[in-house]
């Protein structure tokens, strides 16, 4: 579509032509002849849709905007980075001046919108291939050509200008290296956003993140990070922002682990490595090597002074984690464990315990470990028939397992009889006779009990047990013992009644059990 022509010069107004003379007349810095043009364009053809029209005009809306100060205007109307190659470079550096002139002024004029403008116009600008041809634009105005030497150490000097200018009002705004808006400078990937936008808006976590690891600064994405999330024991693949920054925090992590491995911090660099793989970092071989060289160290001094035990079990552990299936350092960390367990055995048996079960479950064959916890049951077996309370709850296949390995453990014999014989006693008062019997016949088992035990016999010995049990339930003189009594004789009575039964005899009824 055309309208009719231009000013009287005899061609047609159509928008290409009305948006060429816009530009010139902001190319002369004729900033009150473009508004009559755009103006023109609004009424006659609307708002541009083609692509390469909108970008032109959006750019000069910008332009005159910011020639009066409106700057959330210019925000709103200047397109990102991938678009500008359809504008008038002329008219982008117009925009891009009097941004960075904004930016540079005093306190309340540092808005991130303006901010944005000036990384995403200035990265045009400034591209090392030059997309707007940039160059051109300025050797024409200065009417000599620049020397590549020459043009390279410009551009150079003026990144370096805008780089020293955001670091300043990050520093002066206390902003980290995610937030930073020299780090959005120097990713040169982000659009403009409205103007009052917080600085993480600036541009995303995670190509915040991407940035500084793939530039050699992973030591700030760890600092900027941890300063946010103090736990880094607790980072996971899914308690990150996002995937794309546990990527780049695990290969940050094992940088700093690799780089502690070097200087010998090695309990800070098996850290590292076992954060850097819950984050879903698999361990090359560089990662290995140093992972072995420190788990061969840590905890150590050169001069063998300083040996931390517990340091070097915690590293140990770390690296067993990360390298599963390296023998030797299973070897090293169950000997450990075993040494710390029997260190502490008498003073911290909970302790001690752990350690030596630990080292079994690392080395299931182990037999110092095993000798550790089976030496640990017969204390507190020990104990028990001492009178005095065993550290923790005995369970019964543990103590059969002990018995199992040393027959000659009397301790563990005559607790599983007494456990069985309770067994009993507890099954005969509720009824359940078949599991009474069981329990009596494993007690007379661990007794001594020689041959085969039919069931008269079992059940002879079950009354024994209710009724030595009712002898203690009556010496408590309470109202609860004397129920007690009650229920065990009457078991008993029951029990006898069937055992006369069983061998021809009728009960007369003269006979009693109380």
């Amino acid at each position: 579509m055309q309208v009719d022509d231009m000013d009287g010069l005899g061609w047609p107004a159509t928008v290409p032509a009305l948006l060429s003379a816009a530009e010139r007349a902001c190319l002369r810095a004729d900033f009150a002849g473009i508004r009559p043009l755009l103006r023109r364009i609004e009424h006659d053809f609307g708002t541009p849709s083609d692509p390469n029209e909108a970008t032109r005009y959006a750019v000069l809306r910008s332009v005159l905007a910011a020639r009066v100060g409106n700057w959330t205007e210019v925000v709103r109307w200047c397109p990102d980075r991938g678009s500008l190659e359809g504008a008038e470079t002329g008219v982008v550096h117009a925009v891009a001046l009097a941004a960075l002139r904004r930016l540079c002024e005093t306190e309340g004029h540092s808005e991130s919108g303006t901010t944005a403008l000036v990384i995403v116009l200035w990265a045009y600008l400034l591209d090392e291939d030059d997309p707007g041809d940039f160059r051109a634009l300025l050797t024409s105005r200065r009417g000599t050509a620049f020397a590549d030497d020459h043009w390279d150490e410009a551009r150079r000097r003026l990144a370096k200008r805008i780089t020293d200018l955001l670091r300043a009002l990050d520093t002066r705004a206390g902003r980290d290296a995610l937030a930073a808006w020299e780090t959005a400078w120097a990713a040169e990937r982000l659009a403009p956003k409205s103007a009052g936008a917080g600085p993480d808006s600036l541009i995303p976590l995670e190509c915040a993140a991407r940035y500084l690891v793939g530039h050699g600064q992973g030591l700030a994405l760890l600092e900027a990070y941890s300063a946010r999330h103090p736990h880094p024991d607790t980072w996971s693949a899914d308690s990150v922002d996002n995937p794309v920054c546990a990527d780049a925090l695990a290969r940050a992590l094992s940088q700093r682990g690799q780089d502690r491995a070097q200087t010998g911090e090695w309990g800070d660099a098996l850290a590292d490595f076992a954060a850097a793989a819950r984050l879903g970092h698999p361990l090359g071989p560089g990662d290995q090597a140093a992972v072995r060289r420190a788990w061969k160290n840590v905890g150590r001094t050169w001069n063998g002074y300083g040996y931390s035990t517990i340091a070097r079990i915690h590293g140990l552990e770390l690296a067993y984690r990360l390298l599963p299936g390296d023998s030797a350092l299973a070897a090293e960390l169950t000997a450990e464990l075993v040494r710390q367990g029997q260190k502490v055995f008498d003073s911290d048996t909970e302790q001690s315990r752990k350690r030596f079960a630990r080292a079994l479950s690392v080395s299931p064959g182990d037999k110092d470990a095993r000798a550790g916890l089976d030496d640990h049951l017969r204390v507190a077996l020990c104990r028990i028939f001492d009178g005095a309370q065993p550290d923790g709850k005995l369970r019964v296949h543990e103590v059969r397992d002990l018995l199992r390995r040393d027959p000659e453990c009397a301790f563990a014999r005559r607790w599983l009889g007494d456990h069985y014989a309770e067994k009993a006693v507890t099954a005969g008062v509720r009824g359940l006779t078949v599991q009474a019997r069981s329990a009596a016949r494993k007690m007379l088992h661990y007794d001594g009990h020689a041959g085969p035990s039919d069931e008269e016999f079992v059940d002879e010995k079950l009354v024994e047990l209710l009724l030595g049990e009712a002898e203690h339930a009556a010496d408590k003189g309470t109202r609860a013992g004397a129920r007690r009594r009650v229920k065990l004789l009457n078991a008993a009575a029951d029990i006898a009644d069937r055992i006369r039964v069983d061998v021809g005899e009728e009960p007369t009824g003269q006979e009693t059990l109380f």
